[in-house]
């Protein structure tokens, strides 16, 4: 992956449930491992109006009941096993994320945008906490979660901190086929404002764009982010073989980091995302 465009677009396919773990837990299946290919339709830059399409590759495994999976360049373990059967499954490990939002001049689609230069790619540790349940609404196999993920950038590039809380739900329509939805939210650092979303005097005269320091006077929600899922086994069993996955999501990027110039006069605060692929559980 060369930007945070395609992060974006990741991180609404990393949603879909692809070893459909509820299923699973039918089986008694301790490990699995559920690789996807697609590609998805993503803004070039967080705030762009212009659309590029990206390849995207995901995974998400399970080794004697301990889970892992990728979201785009982010990749979370869980450190606690997951339970048998329906109930309660806690969460709590480590993530790592490499955040490559407009550190390649090819991704920036607008002019202006790209005469502000690159950024220096941030990598982002921490840990996250979460609680599920399966066995909530519809059957015995859906699954209801909240998860809350709190990194810090270690690479010296916004040098400040993500928190990201995540609401999902994830319910099988049948062994077959499934649909899921999920709503997540963003709040940054000031130094994060500031690196991505401020202007600089001098930036201001070299690309056009107003001159705007007010993203980085403190913290604040950045995006607020809606996502809906569904997929459909190729083999009959969402548990083994081939599937396919479709997502539509869309983000909305908030307060003094919609006000910048680089989204209010050459983005949009709206952000939309398609994405197609396929997806094979061993």
């Amino acid at each position: 992956m060369q930007n945070f465009c395609r992060l974006m677009g990741a991180t609404i396919v990393a949603t879909i449930a692809f070893a459909a773990p509820a299923l699973a837990q039918e089986e008694e299946q301790h490990s699995s491992l559920t690789i996807g290919a697609g590609a998805a339709v993503i803004p070039s830059y967080e705030g762009s109006d212009d659309y590029r399409v990206m390849p995207l590759i995901q995974m998400r495994g399970k080794l004697h009941d301990f889970s892992f999976w990728t979201r785009g360049t982010a990749l979370y373990v869980d450190a606690i096993p997951d339970p048998d059967g329906t109930g309660i499954d806690v969460e709590l490990g480590p993530v790592v994320n490499v955040r490559l939002d407009r550190s390649s001049r090819k991704a920036i689609r607008d002019d202006a945008v790209r005469l502000l230069g690159t950024r220096d790619v941030a990598v982002e540790a921490g840990g996250f906490v979460g609680i599920g349940k399966t066995g909530v609404i519809t059957s015995d196999y859906d699954n209801l979660s909240a998860r809350v993920a709190v990194t810090k950038d270690v690479a010296g590039a916004h040098g400040s901190y993500v928190i990201t809380p995540t609401v999902e739900y994830f319910t099988p329509l049948s062994k077959s086929s499934f649909v899921g939805a999920s709503l997540s939210a963003d709040y940054v650092g000031k130094k994060y404002g500031r690196y991505y979303f401020d202007i600089s005097p001098a930036d201001a005269a070299a690309s056009g764009l107003a001159a705007y320091d007010r993203a980085g006077r403190g913290s604040g929600f950045k995006r607020i982010n809606a996502n809906l899922s569904a997929g459909k086994s190729l083999s009959g069993d969402l548990r083994h073989g081939w599937a396919l996955f479709g997502v539509v999501g869309y983000a909305r990027v908030l307060g003094r980091y919609a006000d910048s110039p680089i989204v209010a006069d050459a983005g949009s605060k709206s952000q939309w995302v398609g994405a197609v692929g396929v997806g094979y559980t061993f």
